[in-house]
Parts: structure tokens; sequence; C-alpha cells
């Protein structure tokens, strides 16, 4: 995910490492900060693929600092990433989320699709509390702590259902005019 937010971050406009660090920071929130040990790395093995190339611009002060451009092949990485997503980058709201970020780059059918394929997800009712639908290993009328946290997830989930199928209604409008 990593990558993606790379790339697609890039794709918006150029930019120095630590206004990336910055941007990525914003998408993660503070429950996953961006170390540099994970943001350099990535950055390059991006310009290894030749994804991503770095140039020198003088800064604001005396140094000069290395400024990041996406190239042509890494925008079409980027395409094609967020064309194909994996099962858990559907299910997992966080990482289905740095896909949200950056989903508008995809034709309306494919943003219609891929939204699909999360609320499909949701209204399958998966719980980290249940199996099949019904209660495992707790009984949570006990614990008010684990009461709180289903209650949570289902008005999360609640909400995010509505507005997928508002998007997706959106887009499907969209398609036939």
């Amino acid at each position: 995910m990593l990558e993606l937010a790379i790339l697609g971050f890039l794709r918006e406009e150029p930019m120095h490492g630590y206004e990336l660090k910055q941007r990525l920071t914003m998408l993660t929130g503070h429950f996953r900060p961006v170390s540099d040990g994970a943001l350099y790395p990535a950055i390059a093995r991006l310009e290894k693929h030749g994804w991503v190339v770095k140039r020198q611009e003088q800064g604001k002060a005396a140094s000069v600092r290395l400024v990041l451009t996406l190239t042509e092949s890494g925008e079409k990485e980027l395409l094609d990433r967020l064309a194909h997503p994996d099962d858990v980058d559907i299910s997992d709201r966080n990482r289905f989320f740095t896909f949200l970020a950056f989903l508008k780059y995809l034709p309306k059918d494919q943003q219609r699709n891929i939204l699909a394929r999360r609320l499909s997800f949701l209204e399958a009712g998966r719980s980290f509390f249940s199996a099949g639908g019904n209660p495992v290993g707790m009984r949570q009328e006990e614990d008010p702590f684990r009461r709180g946290m289903l209650h949570i997830a289902r008005e999360t989930s609640r909400v995010e259902k509505e507005w997928l199928r508002a998007q997706i209604a959106l887009l499907a409008d969209e398609a036939l005019q």
C-alpha cells in the first residue's frame, strides 16, 4: 500500500521526500506513521523499476533537495494496481481507503466495479467476533468493551454501505448519460 500511495501522490504532483512523507501520514493517520526506514526503500524500489525519477532542485535555503516525479510507466503501474485490487485490498479497511484516495484516476466503470466489490464484502456480514454469523469464543453481553467494538463496527459499516450504494448509483447514472 505504501508504494501505491507514493505513486498516487506523485500522480498529483512532483514532490520531495519530506512532503511525500507528510501526505502519507495524513492518509494513514497517526496509527500508522511512515518511517524513513520504510519510505526511502520503497522509493528506491519504485526508482529501480523506472516508475519514479529523482531530480535535484534548489531548496528555499542554500541546500539542494531531491524532487520525485512519476514517470509515464509509473502512471501505468499506478493505474494497473488500482484496477486490479487483491481481495485483501477490498476487505481491509485501511488498504481500501488507500485505494479510495486514488480511485478517481480510473474510468467510471472500473470505479463502480471496485466499489461494488467492497459493498459485496461488507454485505457478507463478517465480524471479528463471529464465524458464520455466530458469536465465537466469548459472551458479548458480559463484555461492554467488546459490545462497544461491535456497535462501532456495525455503525461504521452501515454508513460505509450507504455511501457505497449512493456512489455506485451515481456512477451508474453517469454511465447512462
